[in-house]
């Protein structure tokens, strides 16, 4: 992977035209993350993700956060620390993922905007199937140097 952050599927440069910003939350509990299945109907659909959605102009990517996870998951939750930050172009657009750690304030994860929700241990990342985008991220959270919470 090397010292950049930026990994391509079909082109070398991101498509600055198409580009979405979007922010994502690692929640974890009990020594669990929660994951969330992508409608089938919807890009990258089936795969499995980290929950989060698009910024909106003027928005930063912490508020996007907080306001999509109430709208997808029905909960309230603080955002920390940014955890990884990656730049991915697919052939149709090319996207800007923030990844921050986030706990859990209120409520109990509802798959309101998502087919599925699954908390999962460090062992089980494996086992499910994320985006390209998400590549760098899963390697760095099934590092044996970084504990989970």
């Amino acid at each position: 992977m090397g010292n950049s952050s930026f990994q391509s599927t079909q082109n070398s440069k991101p498509n600055t035209q198409n580009l979405v910003e979007v922010s994502a939350a690692l929640i974890f509990h009990n020594g669990k993350l929660l994951i969330a299945q992508r409608h089938a109907n919807a890009h990258l659909g089936g795969l499995w993700e980290f929950p989060g959605g698009k910024r909106e102009a003027g928005e930063t990517f912490e508020a996007c956060l907080i306001r999509e996870i109430r709208e997808e998951l029905g909960v309230e939750i603080s955002v920390g620390e940014l955890f990884e930050e990656v730049s991915h172009a697919y052939s149709e657009k090319s996207i800007h993922l923030k990844f921050f750690i986030c706990c859990l304030i209120s409520g109990a994860p509802q798959p309101l905007g998502c087919a599925a929700l699954r908390w999962v241990e460090k062992t089980e990342l494996a086992d499910f199937e994320f985006p390209a985008a998400d590549a760098q991220l899963l390697e760095k959270l099934k590092s044996p140097r970084w504990a989970w919470a």
